[in-house]
C-alpha cells in the first residue's frame, strides 16, 4: 500500500504503522525488493511542503531531504559547494538524478554512495523528526556503518544542513569507476582548498569515500596542508600515511591495494587542480 502524506506530522503517524517504511525517490528500495515482496506500507514523502529544495538560513543552507540530485547539480551555489554539484552529476543516470533524493542517498549509507564524500568534507549535520521534536546529527555520527546509521526507526530525515564559512574556497569531487558514468564507484574523493592572499592555504578538507565501510576525512593530511604553499607542488604533501584510517575491502571492481593507491592518486590530483584553478 502506497501512502503520499501531505506534512511531516501524518508521515511520522504512518511510520509508526505495522510494516511502514518511508520512500522518496524509491531507486534504492525497489531495487532491493526485485526479488521480494515489497514493504507492507510505503510512505511516500516527496510530496511534503519544505522537504524538497534548498534555502538559505544566515550563514546556513537548508537542503530538504526530498531534494533531487538534479536539483542540487542546477543549483546556484558558492564554489565551495562545487563537489557537491559534481558528485550530484555522477549519481546514476538523468532518470536517477531526476528521482533519487539527497536524504534517501544518506539513509542508505552505502560505503560507495558519491554525495557522502563532499558532505563530510563540509561538515554536514542532518536533522531527524520524531514524535518527540527534532534533533541534529553531524554526518558521521549518523553513518555508523555499511548500510547502517544512527536513524531510529521513529525518525524521518527532513533536512542537511550546510554551514555557508568559505568566501573563497573553491572545491573539486574525482571518482574512479570502471567507466566514466553509470558505474559503482572503485574509489572517490571530495576537495576543499580555502587559500590565502599570500597563496597559502588557511583551510584544508578532504574525504575519500568507498575505501571503508563509511566515508573518511583525512584529518592529519588536512592538518598539514594548512599553512602551506599552493602551487603545483602541494600533491607532494600527501603520502601512504594519510591513508591508514581506511579499510579498503577486495571485490570484483578493485583491490583493496589499488584502491589505497587510487585514492592517494585522486587526492594528489584533486590538490594541483585546485591550486592550478586559482592561477586561471
Amino acid at each position: 500500500m502506497l501512502h503520499r502524506p501531505q506534512s511531516t506530522a501524518e508521515a511520522l503517524d504512518l511510520l509508526a504503522m505495522e510494516g511502514a517504511t518511508i520512500i522518496a525517490g524509491g531507486t534504492d528500495i525497489f531495487p532491493a525488493h526485485v526479488d521480494r515482496p515489497p514493504p507492507k506500507r510505503l510512505v511516500d514523502i516527496s510530496r511534503i511542503p519544505g522537504l524538497r529544495g534548498i534555502r538559505r538560513e544566515g550563514r546556513a543552507l537548508r537542503i530538504g531531504a526530498a531534494t533531487t540530485w538534479t536539483d542540487i547539480a542546477r543549483a546556484d551555489l558558492p564554489s565551495a559547494f562545487d563537489m557537491l554539484r559534481q558528485g550530484a552529476r555522477e549519481i546514476g543516470a538523468v532518470q536517477i538524478q531526476n528521482r533519487a533524493t539527497i536524504g534517501g542517498n544518506l539513509c542508505n549509507a552505502s560505503p560507495a554512495a558519491d554525495g557522502v564524500p563532499p558532505l563530510l568534507a563540509l561538515d554536514a549535520q542532518v536533522e531527524l523528526v520524531s514524535p518527540r521534536g527534532a534533533r541534529v546529527l553531524a554526518l558521521d555520527e549518523f553513518l555508523i556503518g555499511n548500510r547502517r546509521t544512527a536513524r531510529a526507526s521513529n525518525e524521518i530525515m527532513t533536512a542537511i544542513l550546510l554551514r555557508d564559512d568559505f568566501v573563497t574556497a573553491r572545491s573539486t569531487f574525482r571518482k574512479l569507476g570502471a567507466r566514466r558514468h553509470l558505474v559503482i564507484s572503485i574509489v572517490m574523493v571530495a576537495a576543499l582548498l580555502d587559500i590565502d592572499s599570500n597563496n597559502h592555504v588557511q583551510t584544508a578538507r578532504i574525504a575519500v569515500g568507498a575505501a571503508s565501510a563509511v566515508a573518511r576525512r583525512l584529518d592529519g593530511l588536512e592538518q598539514r596542508l594548512v599553512g602551506a604553499r599552493a602551487d603545483n607542488a602541494i600533491g607532494d604533501i600527501v603520502s601512504t600515511e594519510d591513508f591508514g584510517s581506511l579499510s579498503p575491502i577486495d571485490d570484483l571492481r578493485a583491490t583493496a591495494a589499488y584502491r589505497r593507491e587510487a585514492a592517494a592518486e585522486l587526492v594528489r590530483r584533486a590538490l594541483v587542480e585546485l591550486t592550478s584553478a586559482r592561477h586561471e
